[in-house]
Formats: structure tokens, C-alpha cells, sequence
């Protein structure tokens, strides 16, 4: 690896302890379950071996927990940087999902008039600006090697699709971004110059939650110079 390369892993966290099924998004108090914290150590174990010399999570329990065995597998001090959090949404703290009456709810229904932006929560701009300057920032910070940054599905699918050139609005069930996943930016200088995706843990993550994932063409793409 030349001193000019750089490669960042964004790794998606682990499985979360949350029996009632709650939209959890930036809340508090969400922790790893058991099974999080075994494909915690997996993506640890994963990159035992590469030149990691920087690492940084997302604020909330889950990405700091993901983060933690990598960050002391390698000697590191873990970062923290809220650009890396989940995306906001305005039905966090509730249940919402197909047959739970959600959406026949008048009270909910001036929130889903603009699935583009989206008009629930976060803008999928605002949310390409602040993981791009994230990933950014860890690039510098591990310039020559390689960075591990922490952080949650929306926001790590959002910023690849930008960088890949797709639209932003999207279906949600098509998104490649399983749990303790590893998209992988690799930068020569501050040009990105490929992004691949890999699923060191696919073995412990759930089969209902890999059952609608669809693959996205281009597993691993490169970008001409």
C-alpha cells in the first residue's frame, strides 16, 4: 500500500437487545444483544490483520460496542463522532411496521407525504453531508492506513449510494448494509477510488433479516481516475 491510500471501513453495528420491537433510532439505552456482541468480535477478528490505526463510532451504545473490540484488538483509543449517528426520525420510540396500524393513523400521515426527501425524518442530503465530512475526517486521520468508523444502515447506505452515483430515495428493503457489515471506502489521496462491500458476520445474522435483502449490482466498484 502506497503512503497515499487510504481505506476507511464503515461498519454497520451489531444486532440490538430490543424485544418490543421499537423503532429505537437515536434513543438511549439500546445495547448489543448477545448475538450483537458475537458478530462484534467477528468484525473484529476480521480485520484483525489489517493496518488499522484509527477508529471512531457513532455516539449510541450500539456503534460504541461494535466498535470497541476492533479499537482493542489494535491498541487504539476509540473516537466518537456524531456525524456517524443513526439518521432522525419522527417515529422513534414507536412500533412501525406493516400491521400495526401506523399508517392508517391520521395523526402520522402529514409525516409520509414526501418519501424523496424524506418528510419522516432526516433529509438524505443532510445525511450525505455529515458522513462524507465523517469519513473524510477519518481518512486524514489514518492517512497512509486504514480507519474503522462505526455507524448505523440509513446513513452508511445513503452516503455509499451517493458516492456510486444512485438516486437517494430508495427502496428500503433493497439496501446492502446487513448487520456488522463493512462498506469500504478506499481513497488514493483525498480521491475516492473504489467502495466495497463485504459480510463478515452473514453467518450469525438472523435469516428473517436476510430474507428481503436484494444485492446490489456492483459488490465491490471502482472509479476511474
Amino acid at each position: 500500500m502506497s503512503a497515499e491510500t487510504t481505506v476507511v471501513h464503515v461498519v454497520r453495528h451489531g444486532e440490538v437487545h430490543n424485544p418490543d420491537g421499537v423503532l429505537y433510532g437515536r434513543r438511549d439505552g439500546y445495547h448489543l444483544s448477545e448475538l450483537g456482541r458475537r458478530m462484534a468480535d467477528r468484525v473484529a477478528e476480521h480485520l484483525a490483520s489489517r493496518d488499522i490505526t484509527y477508529a471512531v463510532a457513532s455516539p449510541l451504545e450500539r456503534a460504541q460496542e461494535t466498535a470497541m473490540p476492533v479499537a482493542k484488538s489494535h491498541g487504539l483509543t476509540l473516537h466518537t463522532d456524531d456525524r456517524l449517528i443513526e439518521a432522525a426520525n419522527v417515529f422513534e420510540g414507536k412500533t412501525f411496521g406493516v400491521g400495526d396500524g401506523a399508517l392508517r393513523s391520521p395523526a402520522n400521515w402529514r409525516y409520509l407525504t414526501n418519501p424523496f426527501r424524506p418528510s419522516w425524518g432526516e433529509s438524505y442530503v443532510d445525511q450525505v453531508a455529515r458522513m462524507k465530512a465523517a469519513l473524510a475526517d477519518a481518512r486524514d486521520a489514518a492517512r497512509g492506513h486504514e480507519a474503522v468508523c462505526v455507524s448505523h444502515q440509513l446513513p452508511i447506505w445513503i452516503v455509499r449510494s451517493h458516492f456510486e452515483r444512485r438516486r437517494l430515495w430508495h427502496d428500503p428493503r433493497r439496501r446492502q448494509c446487513t448487520l456488522a457489515s463493512l462498506t469500504t471506502f478506499t481513497y488514493e489521496g483525498e480521491k475516492l477510488i473504489s467502495v466495497a462491500y463485504t459480510e463478515p458476520a452473514r453467518d450469525l445474522v438472523p435469516p428473517h433479516l436476510l430474507a428481503g435483502a436484494k444485492p446490489v449490482k456492483g459488490a465491490s466498484k471502482a472509479f476511474g481516475a
